[in-house]
């Protein structure tokens, strides 16, 4: 584990340096998406920043509401602090930084929400190998398989050994980004973006079941819940636009767009 790179008098944070990472993938794909669509590349600069300003807004936000009794002797101090970012937050925040974007540039719709479905799955993808490399905790459960780990030297460290959630989110979701890139131009506006509900639901549900988050409801972690709740507004939305005219373009499906 590196949770911190030494540069002489310089220290940088692992999973800071994945966090821009991320973003910086997000916004090469959006630039790459946005030029294919006729719109200014530029645009990619604008989205991202609306989406990192929104998402550090909505994480911080999140993580005192879920926090509340720990942080409420001193909420302003809290709310500044760089510490603590909850990632359903910051999909929250970041979305209504984005809507507010599209609003603000007239491309206010579902060409907007498609654009930023392989983005999301790509910034994730890379964002968990910061939470692998810094060993912040988000780990799995005891484990005794193969490819168990221990984080001694992690942010929040453990000598016994475990499941690597994280590489299996990396993983899991590396894979959704690819295939929400190469179907970009196989459906129509709104069904990549609810695609990606699903995708992004079923992977955090499924990975909870052995990650180390306490049980609030059935069994069931508070990620699980939100989880859910992603998964059956993308299943709903699918199968409306089924009923309403299918998923694909009109004509049939054009040939699959190669990354």
């Amino acid at each position: 584990m590196q949770p911190e790179i030494d540069l002489g008098p310089l220290t940088l944070k692992t999973f800071g340096i994945m966090f821009s990472l991320a973003f910086l993938a997000a916004g090469a794909v959006s630039a790459r998406r946005f030029k294919e669509l006729g719109k200014p590349v530029d645009w990619a600069y604008e989205i991202s920043f609306a989406a990192l300003l929104g998402g550090l807004v909505g994480a911080r936000l999140y993580f005192i509401v879920q926090n509340y009794d720990d942080v409420k002797d001193d909420l302003l101090g809290n709310l500044f602090s760089g510490a603590g970012l909850v990632w359903y937050g910051g999909v929250i925040g970041g979305t209504l930084g984005v809507l507010a974007w599209g609003w603000w540039r007239g491309f206010f719709g579902l060409q907007l929400l498609d654009l930023c479905a392989a983005p999301l799955a790509l910034g994730y993808a890379i964002g968990r190998i910061g939470c692998q490399v810094s060993g912040d905790g988000d780990y799995g459960k005891a484990w005794g398989g193969p490819w168990a780990m221990a984080y001694p030297d992690g942010t929040v460290p453990t000598d016994q050994e475990v499941h690597p959630t994280p590489i299996y989110e990396t993983l899991a979701m590396g894979l959704v980004a690819l295939f929400l890139w190469r179907w970009r131009d196989r459906f129509r506006p709104g069904i990549l973006f609810a695609l990606y509900l699903v995708f992004a639901g079923l992977e955090r549900f499924l990975v909870e079941f052995i990650r180390r988050n306490n049980d609030v409801v059935a069994g069931l972690t508070a990620p699980q819940l939100e989880s859910l709740a992603l998964l059956a507004a993308g299943v709903v939305w699918l199968a409306l636009a089924r009923r309403r005219g299918g998923w694909q373009v009109q004509g049939g499906p054009p040939r699959m767009a190669t990354a």
